[in-house]
């Protein structure tokens, strides 16, 4: 993971609640300041949707009622046969009532090439299920930039999880602009929404940004309730009517927030 310029292949999310050290710290922290009564059906979330990175961050100042706040709750890294576990380290804060979704970051980079074995895949689905947990939530998202080779364990992964997460969850994961317009294989997976990453897409930014610029639509039904967008980055055409994920290349302030919600007011 490279905090000044992270890409597709080294991501970019982080969590966010109050001074943390892992994962059992969250939890408590999330349990004395988010007691959101459970609902039936997966809550909604605002029009806008902050991605905080593993840095010290304050979003304290965001108004609830317009944007909430993504945070990495862990990051899992498949190796051999195994699962590690890395819990966040670095403080973020936010208000009591900050819609809020835990974000779960899959690499298989570090180590020996994983199995992708039942019991691999069953280390990985308990993993996320015990960040769900986490009180108040309004849903989980999983960041997984999975190759082809990967899709099969990906889609029963999903399987696994949307049986294990409870119903009052919304259940999202990152996708590649590329899987929204040219891949299909998204298509059918329970999932409530895939967010088409638009930044940082290196050798495929010519061809996405030509695609968008020509008023097209993302052809994966997936792809069609966000966008995924960088305070550093603009595109001139996007589609319309959109939950706008924003991320920002340094830490959270009163700048990147009204850019933020500048770009939300533009696309919706």
């Amino acid at each position: 993971m490279t905090k000044s310029a992270p890409t597709r292949n080294s991501k970019r999310f982080a969590l966010g609640l109050a001074t943390l050290t892992c994962a059992a710290t969250l939890a408590t922290v999330v349990s004395a300041n988010h007691r959101a009564a459970s609902v039936s059906g997966s809550p909604e979330l605002p029009r806008l949707m902050l991605w905080a990175w593993e840095r010290p961050e304050d979003l304290r100042a965001i108004d609830p009622q317009a944007a909430g706040v993504a945070f990495l709750a862990r990051t899992l890294y498949l190796s051999a046969d195994s699962v590690g576990v890395r819990p966040r380290f670095q403080p973020l804060h936010v208000a009591t009532t900050t819609a809020l979704v835990a974000v779960v970051r899959i690499d298989t980079t570090q180590g020996k090439p994983p199995t992708y074995s039942a019991q691999q895949r069953k280390a990985t689905t308990d993993a996320v299920a015990e960040a769900a947990h986490i009180p108040g939530l309004r849903g989980v998202q999983i960041d997984f930039d999975a190759r082809a080779s990967e899709r099969e364990f990906y889609r029963a992964l999903l399987l696994d999880l949307r049986k294990r997460i409870t119903p009052n969850l919304s259940l999202t994961i990152t996708a590649g602009a590329s899987w929204c317009i040219g891949d299909d294989w998204i298509e059918g997976l329970p999932i409530d929404d895939a967010v088409p990453m638009l930044f940082r897409m290196g050798v495929d930014d010519r061809n996405i940004g030509t695609y968008l610029a020509e008023g097209r639509d993302f052809r994966a039904s997936a792809c069609r309730e966000s966008l995924g967008l960088s305070t550093d980055e603009s595109r001139r055409v996007l589609p319309q009517g959109r939950r706008i994920w924003m991320f920002s290349p340094k830490a959270w302030d009163a700048k990147s927030i009204a850019k933020a919600e500048q770009e939300a007011e533009k696309w919706q």
